[in-house]
């Protein structure tokens, strides 16, 4: 592939629902580009982004792609990110380094959840947009009502450029709203004019207008001539339109047919024309050596540094780091200082990827795209810049994961290689955690959802060969008391020889501290229990709030005093004095009105305003209390909630279905609570072989 200079680049995002056409349209792009000879299709499992096998066998997108597109003399790097929420991290990534985006909307479906997230998605990140309306063959695809849901959203920022041209129920050509006239594909692929028919004029007045409308907004000059009747020419509009699409006041409305490969011509001559090439964008991370803001600004001039925005880990051709080139020239063989890691990385060879392709080349200039290949250190979300002048850029703010699975290995002698794989995976995927729970004896993963979790179970039996089980995650309950309890313990056995003997009077009963297992203390008098037996008698505490005799969960909120006992002065022993302590515990712990105690998580649910009724509702059969509500804007409410950590399981794919996939939570632990009788009953007749285990 060529080399192309700054102004020369475009780095565009295409955002959307799940399902809305983006694999397609691009495989469309890359086709009319020239790069294949025959468009793939998601069914038939051959488009150049879902290459993944996963992606072919779901046919939807999982991981984001990358494709290259060389359009006359300029590169469009385009960004084929996924739709589905699950996978909202690849969306994160691609957009952190996008100069623009495409938001793609089926006419068939029209506006739907993922079109209003991809919009906030582009406002928070301040990038400007234009929407593409896929679909348009379909015969009930609807191009107006896409433009006027669009309107009632967004406002007069909407403008529409292109009109759908149907005959006999074929999508034929389309009416150029700023010229005014009229095209139709012809068999060679190209467009012949003709005059605009008499059914369009309606629709063609009604874009036309909210065109206009768009561009007087842009000015005052141009507002006070709109309003007194006056015309704006052709080259007035596009003027206005290449200004204001980049500062994201004016939103361009295209449309076409991913299939026939229809619209994509005007699409990319568009993007050339209106989006910016990176040096129109700013850019800028901290200089390290003098905490000063580097102003990268995408300056082929200025140091060397780019930003690792996503990772490729295959078992078969390795690591590859794909980056951004934020300011300077890279060249084969650079060394770069990774300042996160405080490491040279000697980068070799430079690429460029397509799909799943890899092709080297000899430089990449600042804004471009690009991959180092099998770097030693570096992650996701780096920076890499030279010793002398080392910069860190902002990482990337990627969503956190709050739906877990525990998992265990199908096949036993599997948990390395699992383990092995796993890491892989949790290179490439910042929104999957690996938890170690040794508390509850279990491992868990967390993603964004069910089906993150399924797909990644899938990965590894597809790509590493290793076989897990998902199950529904253990809860951390835990076990107190509520009065107090004096009991007695002696432990004696004789077996020939010296016996053992440990003797203890205790009491037990709720301690001040709920954050601490034990709180022990002594007050014993005229030496019936010698001083040297003290911490064996607290070692037995300890060892008996390790797993507590109601259901064998830890033990939190005791106090314990040793008020008296007996010793033998041959036959005692800090062993006999801790196992009389432990057993007196147990004892002591089940007269003093055992309970047990559940976690609850503090949760925030964000949903737009209209669904606040349901959520409630739901909260409260999950035994949740519901806190307060506060407005966030756009439409939003924060739903503040406290709930128990066991009804967490399944709420993901509750609020995405009551929700239209539109609710977000997040939740942290606040305390743990008494469990209800019901509750209770069921945790200790499940844990009821527990201690059994404890016993023997």
């Amino acid at each position: 592939m060529n080399v192309y200079t700054t102004d020369k680049i475009r780095n565009v995002v295409l955002l959307g629902h799940g399902g809305c056409g983006k694999t397609s349209l691009a495989e469309a792009m890359a086709y009319l580009a020239g790069m294949t000879k025959r468009m793939g299709d998601i069914a038939g499992g051959n488009t150049i982004s879902d290459y993944d096998k996963e992606e072919q066998k779901r046919q939807f997108s999982i991981h984001t792609s990358l494709i290259p597109i060389q359009w006359g003399d300029v590169k469009i790097n385009i960004l084929d990110t996924p739709g589905y929420f699950d996978f909202v991290g690849e969306v994160e990534e691609a957009v952190s380094v996008a100069d623009a985006a495409i938001i793609v909307v089926s006419g068939k479906a029209g506006i739907e959840t993922g079109t209003k997230k991809a919009w906030e998605l582009c406002e928070k990140m301040k990038l400007p947009r234009m929407i593409f309306v896929t679909d348009m063959d379909i015969d009930n695809a609807s191009f107006r009502q896409v433009v006027e849901d669009l309107q009632g959203l967004y406002g007069k920022k909407i403008a529409p450029f292109h009109l759908p041209i149907r005959e006999d129920g074929q999508f034929v050509g389309y009416v150029n709203v700023v010229q005014q006239k009229a095209k139709r594909w012809n068999a060679s692929g190209t467009v012949d004019k003709f005059d605009v028919p008499d059914y369009s004029m309606e629709n063609l007045g009604i874009c036309r207008e909210a065109l206009l409308e768009a561009v007087a907004e842009t000015s005052e000059e141009f507002m006070d001539r709109y309003f007194g009747g006056d015309t704006f020419s052709e080259d007035e509009i596009r003027q206005a339109l290449r200004v204001n699409v980049l500062d994201g006041t004016i939103v361009p409305v295209l449309m076409g047919s991913n299939t026939l490969a229809r619209g994509m011509y005007t699409l990319m001559a568009d993007i050339v024309k209106y989006f910016p090439s990176p040096d129109k964008r700013s850019c800028a991370g901290i200089d390290t050596k003098t905490n000063e803001v580097f102003e990268a600004d995408y300056d082929f001039a200025k140091a060397k540094s780019a930003y690792i925005f996503k990772t490729i880990v295959d078992p078969y051709i390795g690591k590859y780091s794909l980056i951004k080139v934020n300011s300077g020239v890279l060249k084969t063989d650079d060394v770069l200082f990774n300042y996160h890691k405080d490491c040279d990385e000697k980068i070799g060879r430079l690429y460029v990827i397509c799909g799943n392709k890899v092709e080297e080349v000899s430089e990449l200039h600042a804004g471009d795209i690009g991959a180092l290949a099998k770097l030693q250190k570096s992650c996701t979300t780096d920076s890499l810049s030279t010793r002398n002048r080392p910069v860190a850029y902002i990482r990337a703010n990627i969503s956190k994961p709050y739906v877990s699975m525990r998992y265990k290995a199908k096949n036993k002698g599997d948990e390395d290689k699992i383990s092995q794989a796993l890491q892989k995976l949790l290179m490439e995927d910042l929104t999957l955690q690996h938890v170690n729970d040794a508390e509850n004896g279990q491992t868990v993963l967390y993603g964004m959802g069910d089906q993150h979790l399924e797909v990644v179970a899938s990965t590894l039996l597809e790509k590493y060969k290793v076989d897990i089980e998902l199950m529904r995650p253990k809860v951390a309950f835990r076990e107190t008391l509520r009065k107090k309890a004096d009991v007695e313990y002696k432990y004696k056995k004789q077996s020939g020889g010296h016996g053992q003997y440990g003797h203890v009077k205790m009491t037990f009963e709720p301690s001040e501290d709920q954050n601490e297992p034990y709180v022990f203390e002594q007050c014993v008098v005229g030496g019936a229990v010698p001083k040297n037996y003290f911490p064996a008698v607290e070692k037995g505490i300890a060892e008996g709030v390790k797993k507590g005799p109601l259901a064998a969960y830890p033990v939190i909120g005791v106090k314990a005093v040793l008020y008296d006992g007996s010793y033998h002065p041959v036959d005692s022993s800090e062993m006999a004095f801790k196992v009389a302590a432990t057993q007196a515990f147990k004892k002591g712990f089940m007269e003093a009105h055992p309970v047990l105690l559940e976690p609850i998580a503090s949760m925030k649910v964000v949903v737009p305003e209209e669904y606040t009724g349901d959520i409630m509702g739901d909260l409260n059969k999950r035994r949740g209390r519901v806190m307060g509500m506060n407005p966030i804007g756009n439409g939003n409410q924060e739903i503040v909630a406290d709930i128990p950590y066991l009804e967490l399981f399944g709420y993901n794919t509750q609020l995405r279905s009551m929700t239209s996939g539109s609710g977000t939570f997040s939740y942290e632990f606040a305390r743990y609570e008494q469990a209800p009788d019901d509750v209770a009953k069921k945790q200790i007749e499940e844990r009821a072989s527990k201690l059994v285990d404890l016993e023997e």
